[in-house]
């Protein structure tokens, strides 16, 4: 299998961080957020690694603030990328949340890329409005692959997100 970065997303604890994990016990994996450079100034100003909604919300206002500045978000993915083609790691998984980010990941990443959207509907998801553009707007992209699963616990996502992926994604890379 060549080097694939796949470009992951979902709301908010539908999965994807699991599904990072599962992948990395069957594949070696690298695992960024574009995010991630954003958290570090966040934390410089003092916020504390929250997950409330208002912590979302700023880190999504923050991010569009350097987007707009100095396309970070991005300039970190593709400095990751460029890493990335020199380990020995065979995936990275790119968590990004707004579809015109996700588009600009696929049109310069110098790996291959698909996208995946992480769906949960099992009887303990909630979807829920988190109120910022990031995380309410993560379906209005066409994504490459959607895993849909009714996973209850974490050995069944692991049987059920690695059948998906064995049969519907790995066939299809390069």
């Amino acid at each position: 299998m060549e080097k694939t970065l796949i470009v992951i997303n979902g709301q908010g604890r539908s999965g994807k961080d699991t599904v990072c994990k599962i992948m990395a016990k069957y594949y070696k994996v690298k695992n960024i957020s574009t995010v991630d450079p954003i958290k570090e100034i966040a934390t410089f100003a003092g916020w504390q690694g929250q997950k409330d909604d208002k912590s979302r919300k700023m880190l999504a206002d923050l991010k569009q603030v350097f987007i707009a500045y100095n396309d970070l978000p991005l300039n970190f993915v593709l400095k990751e990328a460029q890493k990335f083609l020199l380990d020995d790691n065979q995936i990275m998984f790119v968590h990004c949340r707004e579809s015109e980010e996700i588009e600009k990941i696929v049109k310069n990443s110098p790996v291959n890329v698909i996208t995946l959207l992480i769906k949960r509907n099992d009887k303990f998801f909630e979807r829920k409005v988190f109120g910022n553009h990031a995380d309410d707007d993560v379906e209005t992209y066409a994504y490459d692959y959607i895993y849909s699963g009714n996973n209850e616990n974490t050995e069944q996502l692991e049987k059920s997100f690695m059948q998906f992926f064995e049969t519907q994604i790995k066939p299809n890379l390069k």
